[in-house]
């Protein structure tokens, strides 16, 4: 498996789980860890889930409604895109130069608040997608 620039990894595009778990055990170290909790979240919050992977991104939507979220893995931490983000309460503190984007960002020995994260993926999964 190739890592891109930053040790993102080089996932060929395409629809479904299978896809997005190549895209997780391609993580590099501790980050792979950090994708299987974020997809199992995400699965859990938002059982209809559809999930992609397009520019070496993990994607996930709702079937109509387009992505709610996305993931890429940085060289000291792994992003989480809210592409609706400046909707969800409490604001992801990240922001972004696409206006309604937010970001959250999670490194290496932050603890993970799984309410938190529930929540935010609860309520954008609830709002309309990006389309690419």
């Amino acid at each position: 498996m190739k890592l891109l620039s930053g040790g993102n990894p080089q996932i060929a595009k395409g629809d479904g789980d299978g896809p997005v778990q190549a895209y997780i055990a391609a993580m590099p170290g501790w980050k792979s860890g950090v994708g299987s909790w974020l997809d199992a979240v995400i699965v859990r919050s938002v059982p209809q889930v559809r999930k992609a992977v397009k520019w070496n991104s993990p994607f996930y939507g709702i079937e109509g409604q387009g992505f709610f979220l996305g993931i890429h893995t940085f060289t000291s931490y792994v992003k989480i895109a809210f592409f609706r983000g400046t909707s969800l309460e409490p604001l992801p503190p990240g922001s972004s130069k696409t206006p309604e984007t937010r970001y959250f960002n999670i490194y290496e020995h932050d603890v993970l608040d799984e309410v938190q994260m529930a929540a935010w993926v609860r309520q954008a999964s609830e709002l309309p997608g990006w389309i690419p």
